[in-house]
């Protein structure tokens, strides 16, 4: 009994290891905007209930898998990184909570679940689903060859709308990649944010930021202009979508919240860098895909 007790609580240890390694809670900030583009593709549609809860089920199933693969694979890209970085060695692999040979297991693992999701949506999605991995993969070394690596890892998060997408209709319209692009700027503005805890750390090993490059005053001046213009594209789809009241109050509160996100931080004070990056990004995905749902369900 005692040695089933302690085989369950490693087993718990480790599950958690993992999921704090993918940051699976973060899955909401690209989620929400998926399902949006999901919702908007359904509009004059004749698919059953039931067709679309299938649709629905299966590119939240690719988004986890992808995501789950992309964070992982980011964390052995990283390994060493991490290790030498203070505000990230007690992360899963440097650790030693997860080790590198599991951790390749479970990239693959994630890999096969995308690709098994992408061939249950349509025949497009399974053909694209190589490429769509090989961005979300291929963001881990971006940071090691460009300042815009932040712009890379917005483009892996705002393909999400397209793919939802494509897996409703088996084809692209060019009106979703309003929200890609939206998506892309309020990604590389958030991490822009976020990136400033370490412009010290970054500038001393050569990887490159924007917020090591222009240092902090100069890149949330950036990271406010990418916002900014996250708005306008969203004001552009809401009317080329011919929505209604709700969707321009998403729009709204969504700007709210990132002019709250700003004011949070400051050059000289970052103290509060995690609840302008985790809680009102988390909280725009949510109430946008909210509001927006909203308006396509009454149209």
């Amino acid at each position: 009994m005692a040695s089933l007790s302690a085989a369950l609580r490693a087993a718990l240890e480790k599950t958690a290891a993992v999921l704090e390694m993918i940051k699976f809670g973060h899955s909401v900030f690209a989620l929400p905007f998926a399902m949006t583009g999901a919702l908007l593709a359904v509009r004059g549609q004749r698919l059953s209930a039931s067709a679309i809860a299938w649709k629905l089920l299966w590119i939240t199933a690719a988004m986890v898998a992808a995501r789950s693969a992309a964070m992982a694979f980011n964390r052995v890209a990283d390994a060493d990184v991490d290790a030498r970085n203070p505000r990230t060695r007690g992360r899963a692999i440097p650790s030693g909570a997860v080790s590198v040979r599991f951790t390749w297991g479970f990239i693959a693992v994630s890999c096969l679940a995308f690709a098994a999701a992408a061939a249950m949506l349509n025949p497009l999605c399974l053909q694209l689903s190589p490429l769509a991995l090989a961005v979300v993969l291929g963001y881990s070394y971006a940071k090691r060859f460009t300042a815009l690596a932040h712009f890379i890892l917005g483009f892996a998060l705002g393909i999400a709308p397209a793919a939802a997408w494509i897996a409703v209709r088996g084809s692209l319209d060019a009106g979703i990649l309003l929200l890609s692009a939206a998506v892309m700027l309020w990604t590389a503005g958030f991490d822009i944010i976020y990136s400033c805890q370490d412009i010290a750390f970054d500038r001393s090993q050569g990887l490159r930021s924007i917020p090591a490059r222009l240092g902090a005053g100069g890149a949330l001046r950036v990271s406010r202009a990418l916002h900014a213009g996250m708005v306008a594209l969203l004001a552009v789809l809401w009317a080329r979508m011919d929505l209604g009241a709700a969707g321009l109050a998403g729009i709204g509160v969504t700007a709210a919240l990132l002019v709250y996100e700003h004011s949070l931080v400051r050059p000289g004070d970052l103290s509060r860098i995690d609840a302008a990056f985790f809680a009102v990004n988390g909280w725009i995905s949510i109430l946008f895909f909210a509001f927006w749902a909203g308006d396509i369900w009454l149209s």
